[in-house]
């Protein structure tokens, strides 16, 4: 059993010793690196499950400690499975976060798609291509007018600051 017992806490300590590896490794090895932490975690939960049984069958006066040291084991091999899921959670949604922000980046945003949607909108209705022509180029008049009214706004403000001030 003291046999097993070590070299489960030296796997241990391993493993540990890898999770600090995980941190610094690049993104093509950090797969291979999870991989074997993952390998060696569930190695030690078997000799963990090995250990459980033998420390059963020690004497009674070595038993309770026995179990004792065999369930800190357990734990900071528990603590280590979650400290790994922990990372690959926090992996998984950094490569979430990159791959939507090369999306929103690749996207091109243009007013033409809207325009072409609107036409396709207007020709289900049933509107006919003079009339849509109509309404574009009545739109196109109404821009002059609009940037008109806003300079002749702009004067008569002028023109009430200046003169009744």
């Amino acid at each position: 059993m003291e046999a097993l017992y070590h070299q489960t806490n030296k796997q241990v300590h391993e493993v540990q010793s890898y999770m600090g590896h995980l941190e610094t490794s690049d993104k093509q090895s950090v797969h291979l690196v999870e991989n074997e932490i993952q390998a060696r975690i569930d190695r030690i939960f078997s000799n963990l499950e090995r250990l459980e049984i033998l420390s059963s069958k020690e004497p009674a006066n070595k038993r309770q400690n026995a179990k004792l040291r065999v369930d800190q084991l357990k734990y900071d091999v528990q603590h280590l499975q979650s400290a790994l899921r922990n990372f690959q959670h926090r992996r998984y949604n950094r490569e979430q976060q990159e791959k939507q922000r090369e999306e929103l980046l690749a996207r091109t945003f243009t007013a033409n798609g809207t325009h072409k949607k609107i036409l396709d909108v207007a020709n289900m209705l049933g509107l006919s291509n003079t009339v849509m022509r109509l309404i574009e180029k009545r739109a196109f008049q109404d821009k002059y007018f609009m940037i008109g009214g806003m300079l002749l706004s702009c004067v008569i403000m002028f023109l009430v600051v200046q003169y009744l001030t």
